[in-house]
This record gives structure tokens, C-alpha cells and sequence, in this order.
């Protein structure tokens, strides 16, 4: 029987000041599990040194690849990592926020469920501003798209190669995590949800503020009109 193969992709954004720490954490805690992987970091947009960084990784890891965008954009990103990622297995999550101990545990799920998505459920925000804005977000986009999942946003998300629909994800910015379960809910993927109760972040502070909020409930209500057109149309965007 093939042995698998897990592609992690981590984009990077201004991490300058943790990444080299984080990586070294998720690559501990990944040589627990008897199962080779690789790292993809998506450095995008950034306004440090953390190409540099990373870079630098790449030359200590075998098993560690450096994407460059100078563009910005989480959905970005994740899109340039499908690209280059080569398991049988696909996993991306947000490396300013997840855990050495979360990530292994998502792949771990992910591993004794091959025909299924594997997809964190945060329990905990750090303000109550931001919990509200969650809250807000996800009720909309479980009643616009009538999603049973929490936490649309939540990662990590693992899911097997086979999902190749999840492979040809369109969106540049935040609303790739909407796509993402909208497409699962299209596609019938079944999903396991994985709460996570830690709220810390490695370090920095979130890319996402009130602004952005807003800019996310808009873009919601327009992949709400879009997907009214009916699934083979959407179908065909995502072919062409």
C-alpha cells in the first residue's frame, strides 16, 4: 500500500519575529507521526524580512519549499501553495495563530479519515469585538449558503487530494475559507469539525479589523448572488 504524503502550506505575512520558532515547533511535533510531509511557506506581501527568514529555513530543511508573492492576500497564497503541493494529503493554517499541537492533531484526524475534511472549530476569542464580528460572519454565511459548519474561517483544514474540486479554489482574499466550505457542502465532502480552545497568537497582531470585517460581509452576499446561478455554472468558473 502507498505510504501518504502530507503537504502543509503556511502563508506568511510580516512574521519575521516568530516564524523561525514556529517552524521549528511544527517540525518537531510533525516527526511524531510516521508519515513524511512537506512544508510550503507562501511569504506574501510582507514589509519585514521574513523572505529572508524563510529562506534560510529552506536551506536547514529539506523538506521545506519557499514560495515568494509580492502580493498580498491569504486567499493568495493558499492558491500559490495548491499549486506546488505534491500529498496526498493537503493541509493549510494560519501559522501566526495555530499550534505545533493543533497542527499535529488535524493531520492526525485527517489520517484515520482519508474520505473526509478535517476543519478547526474555534471555541475561544481573545476580545469580545472580535467574537461578535465571528459571530456575525458565520451566521450570515450559514444562512446565506445554508452551511451546517461553525467557524468558516477556522484552520487548520486538511482535506485528500481525491476533493480535487478543493484544489481549484478561486479566491485571492479571506472569503477563500467561505469558498471552501461552500464547495464542500456542493461536492457533498463530508467535513469533521476539530474544536480548538486555545485563543493565543504566536505573536503580532491580526491582519483582520473592522474594515476588513465589513469588506467580508459584503463579499459574502456576492458569492451568495454568484452561487444562485446554480452549481454547474460555478462549476464551469472553477474549470476555466
Amino acid at each position: 500500500m502507498k505510504e501518504s504524503f502530507v503537504s502543509i502550506i503556511l502563508p506568511v505575512y510580516n512574521q519575521a519575529d516568530h516564524i523561525s520558532a514556529v517552524i521549528e515547533c511544527y517540525k518537531n511535533a510533525l516527526s511524531k507521526i510516521a508519515v513524511p510531509n512537506e512544508m510550503l511557506l507562501v511569504v506574501n506581501g510582507c514589509r519585514d524580512n521574513s523572505l529572508e527568514i524563510c529562506q534560510n529555513l529552506q536551506k536547514k530543511y529539506d523538506a521545506l519549499k519557499v514560495i515568494h508573492s509580492e502580493k498580498g492576500g491569504w486567499g493568495r497564497a493558499i492558491k500559490l501553495g495548491l499549486k506546488e503541493a505534491q500529498g496526498d494529503f493537503i493541509c493549510y493554517t494560519n501559522s501566526a495563530r495555530t499550534s505545533a499541537a493543533e497542527l499535529r492533531q488535524a493531520i492526525l484526524y485527517a489520517l484515520d479519515n482519508p474520505n473526509g475534511v478535517i476543519k478547526a472549530n474555534r471555541k475561544i476569542r481573545y476580545n469580545l469585538m472580535r467574537m461578535l464580528g465571528s459571530y456575525l460572519f458565520n451566521f450570515q454565511c450559514r444562512f446565506l449558503f445554508d452551511l451546517t459548519v461553525w467557524d468558516i474561517n477556522g484552520t487548520p483544514k486538511v482535506f485528500p487530494r481525491k476533493f480535487d474540486y478543493l484544489c481549484r479554489l478561486s479566491r485571492n482574499d479571506d472569503l477563500i475559507d467561505l469558498e471552501f466550505n461552500f464547495i464542500c457542502k456542493m461536492k457533498n465532502y463530508p467535513m469533521l469539525e476539530v474544536p480548538i480552545f486555545s485563543s493565543k497568537r504566536h505573536d503580532g497582531r491580526s491582519t483582520t479589523g473592522w474594515h476588513s470585517a465589513l469588506g467580508m460581509y459584503m463579499g459574502a452576499l456576492v458569492m451568495w448572488r454568484a452561487s444562485r446561478k446554480g452549481l454547474k455554472e460555478y462549476e464551469r468558473t472553477l474549470d476555466e
